[in-house]
């Protein structure tokens, strides 16, 4: 029995009845199951579209649709139940009432119109050909070649900022969505194609504008709304080389306007962070990098200073000490400024310094390679919970408190006494 694809009659259909033709338990997930009917608006995963949700209710209960996909003629609905109350019955024969998922198709719609009308403004401005479609969850991408102008061997962001106004030119010409259907391809040719056909027979064109002056016309499966205006915007978001090609990253529809709204709260939360208006939040964001180099280049020289200061401090304690082991407290620095420290002293040292930076719990161990620092960290940190690693003249050891810290250094004072 042929089906009826009511998505092909009518795009804006949410609601209709129709006759369950064959039904099965699936195999694999329990409580699912896939089912055929007579006559569907389901329109099924294809074309680089996602497939309809929505709901079929029997006289017995309503069944969640949780994917549609096409097997030569028939369309595949997977159901599962709607709710946990148990399984409703589901028999060959029986009437039920579908119901469309909406908000879902109408987003598809907006956005497969909109990668028809961008594609096709790509194709008029650069001899651009769409040669990879992808529509995810966050973005859509075309993947554009540019064969049909080879003179062309760039896209640049400007280029792709020029497509995409163009192409809501065409949304804001409220330019008709029309789909024509051809039994055969030698009808469909006759039509102003952006792309070769192909397959044979069966073929829906899908033309935005009029046939004589088209801004995109290509075969096409999925469903479109009934006018370029109802596609609302579409917005590039960057472009990159991909495989010989340039594959741009946009969206368009409701989505666009979301992302918009999240980029512009964003934009409008750290303008106010910064005392500013939108409009000047770029300079007086120049002006704050400005201020954080200088800051940076300031406290780079303090560090110095301090360190230089420090290592004075130590070398007239390593001068007075005959000990092997000289733990040395730093206050203030963090772990990357005692490593610092320690350059000064790796390679120049008989005996183990330890620069303990006290607001990581963590040291710093260097010497001249006859006490090998890296090997004290990997064979004793362990028992304090510490860890670390390093080679013969320099390595940390990091710690989780004071307390085991301060363990592991008299471990070491012990483990190197004379």
């Amino acid at each position: 029995m042929k089906i009826t694809k009511l998505y092909q009659q009518d795009r804006y259909l949410k609601n209709w009845t129709a006759r369950i033709t064959s039904v099965r338990a699936s195999d694999e997930t329990p409580g699912q199951f896939t089912l055929t009917l007579d006559r569907t608006a389901f329109f099924p995963e294809g074309g680089g579209q996602s497939c309809d949700t929505g709901t079929i209710e029997t006289p017995h209960g309503k069944f969640t649709v949780i994917d549609v996909q096409e097997d030569g003629e028939n369309v595949i609905h997977t159901v599962k139940p709607a709710d946990d109350s148990g399984t409703p019955e589901l028999s060959t024969g029986t009437e039920v009432t579908c119901s469309l998922d909406w908000d879902r198709r109408f987003d598809n719609m907006q956005r497969h119109c909109g990668e028809h009308i961008l594609s096709g403004i790509f194709f008029s401005l650069f001899g651009g050909v769409n040669r990879g479609f992808h529509m995810g969850h966050d973005y859509m991408t075309i993947d554009i070649s540019l064969e049909e102008k080879p003179e062309i061997t760039e896209i640049t962001y400007q280029d792709a900022l020029r497509a995409e106004l163009e192409a809501n030119r065409v949304i804001w010409s409220a330019a008709p969505v029309t789909v024509l259907r051809f039994d055969s391809r030698e009808e469909a040719e006759k039509m102003p194609l952006r792309k070769a056909l192909a397959f044979d027979e069966d073929i829906s064109i899908v033309c935005v504008g009029s046939v004589e002056n088209a801004s995109d016309c290509v075969a096409c499966c999925g469903t479109h709304p009934d006018t370029a205006g109802q596609v609302g915007l579409i917005k590039i978001y960057k472009i990159e080389k991909y495989k010989g090609m340039f594959r741009i990253y946009f969206e368009a529809g409701q989505r666009a306007l979301a992302d918009y709204d999240i980029k512009h709260d964003m934009l409008t939360d750290l303008s106010n962070r910064y005392s500013s208006s939108v409009e000047d939040f770029p300079s007086k964001l120049k002006a704050q990098e400005e201020k954080t180099a200088a800051l940076k280049d300031e406290l780079f020289h303090l560090k110095k200073a301090y360190i230089e200061n420090e290592c004075t401090r130590l070398d007239a304690i390593l001068d007075g000490a005959d000990a092997n082991v000289v733990v040395y407290p730093l206050e203030h620095l963090s772990l990357d400024d005692a490593f610092s420290m320690g350059k000064h002293y790796m390679g120049k040292t008989g005996r183990l310094i330890m620069l303990y930076a006290k607001k990581n719990t963590s040291y710093i161990l260097v010497s001249d390679g006859s006490i090998k620092c890296g090997a004290l960290v990997k064979e004793y940190a362990s028992f304090y919970n510490g860890k670390g690693g390093g080679n013969d003249t320099s390595a940390r050891a990091i710690f989780s408190n004071a307390d085991d810290a301060a363990l592991f250094a008299d471990l070491i004072r012990k483990h190197l006494m004379p």
